[in-house]
């Protein structure tokens, strides 16, 4: 198995060419609950992203994938992101994003997070990766769980959004090696 390459998706270093959808998704107010975003980003902000992605994750303490299909019609359907690494605990946060509706339930996200729980274990020597997710966000859970996340906690009246206060569970994976 090659590292960055599942059996439905591919994970790449983004591109200026990916400017215009970060834009729209970054920018798409209904996942900025699930992501902790409260303003809006800036295509000038987000190219100055782009142009440092590809420094190190020891520098940076994070990493982001885009998540590309590999089928004859090759398309960018999400993305995927390491956070808060932590070198010394070999420990990251995970979430991943796919953007469009018609995308979502094909099996990417799940193929592109089996694709980077892989490198994190065997390249980047993790010991854990955790997550943070809403407890109405069933998808989600669903997804995680599959790969053998856990629930380990569950933080109260954690998240404040447009109906008020909801919880937020934290699910964890330890390395098996």
């Amino acid at each position: 198995m090659k590292y960055l390459e599942g059996k439905l998706v591919q994970l790449r270093a983004p591109e200026t060419d990916d400017l215009e959808v970060l834009y729209k998704w970054e920018n798409n107010t209904d996942i900025w609950q699930v992501s902790n975003t409260i303003a809006p980003f800036s295509k000038v902000v987000l190219n100055k992203y782009i142009e440092t992605a590809h420094q190190d994750i020891y520098e940076t303490r994070q990493l982001r994938f885009m998540i590309d299909t590999l089928d004859d019609d090759t398309k960018t359907v999400g993305t995927i992101d390491l956070f808060d690494f932590d070198p010394y605990h070999l420990r990251a946060g995970i979430g991943v994003l796919i953007g469009d509706e018609p995308s979502r339930g094909k099996g990417y996200a799940q193929d592109a997070l089996k694709t980077i729980v892989s490198y994190s274990f065997t390249v980047l020597k993790l010991h854990q990766l955790y997550c943070h997710i809403d407890p109405a966000n069933e998808a989600s859970i669903n997804l995680f769980k599959n790969m053998g996340f856990r629930i380990v906690g569950e933080k109260q009246d954690w998240i404040w959004t447009r109906s008020g206060w909801t919880n937020e569970y934290i699910l964890q994976l330890i390395n098996p090696l």
